[in-house]
């Protein structure tokens, strides 16, 4: 699971990705107020940390920037005071949850789990493209009328192409998405997946961009 979090502290947010990808977590960090409102693939994330007392427009402007695009990933605000005003305010601008300073890591995982599967219980979009339509909540990918089986790999796999069709996707960043911890990452074993559902797929579905990465043709 993907998880932005948007911190300023580099001290803090340094000690929480070692926690987070402790648990499990792949992190990715934005530093500032306009890195957060600029990041381009939210949607693509399970959750979102933020902290309220970022510089600029702070974590307030971004919340409402961000559901005001329409976002739906579950954010959990993180917050120096949470007196009961600021928390009806943070929860009216469209987050899931607050967690007050100083933070303990097992509450915020706690939380991060129970928001994530809430999320995946009300049902993603239905993705398509390339003549496939993947329903992450079913966990089902069909093309043209028939169900294809793919193994639990192959499938998070697809799901990563299907979500930026057309985009060249590097080996790093495939990997990163695919196995949260560095010392699970493997290029030979990137290959052979890849390998394996174009074989599915059909041969012209993925595209090798040489020196680059793949690319799911839409």
């Amino acid at each position: 699971m993907r998880l932005l979090l948007v911190e300023d502290d580099a001290g803090l947010a340094d000690r929480l990705i070692r926690r987070l990808a402790g648990a499990g977590f792949a992190v990715d960090r934005a530093a500032d107020s306009q890195s957060a409102l600029d990041w381009p693939d939210l949607d693509t994330h399970s959750a979102v940390i933020l902290d309220l007392g970022l510089p600029g427009v702070g974590g307030l402007g971004v919340l409402r920037a961000w559901r005001g695009r329409g976002c739906r990933v579950p954010v959990i605000v993180l917050t120096a005071r949470g007196d009961w005003r600021e928390k009806v305010e943070v929860l009216n601008a469209g987050a899931d949850d607050f967690v007050v300073k100083p933070i303990h890591s097992e509450e915020l995982i706690a939380r991060l789990h129970a928001h994530i599967r809430r999320s995946e219980d009300q049902g993603a979009p239905v993705l398509a493209a390339a003549g496939l339509t993947l329903n992450p909540t079913a966990r089902l990918v069909m093309r043209e009328g028939e169900a294809l089986e793919l193994s639990r790999q192959e499938y998070r796999l697809l799901e990563v192409f299907m979500r930026r069709p057309g985009h060249i996707l590097s080996q790093a960043d495939l990997l990163e998405r695919l196995y949260p911890l560095a010392a699970e990452r493997d290029w030979n074993t990137l290959e052979v997946q890849v390998s394996r559902l174009r074989r599915k797929l059909g041969r012209n579905a993925i595209t090798t961009v040489r020196g680059l990465g793949y690319r799911l043709e839409k």
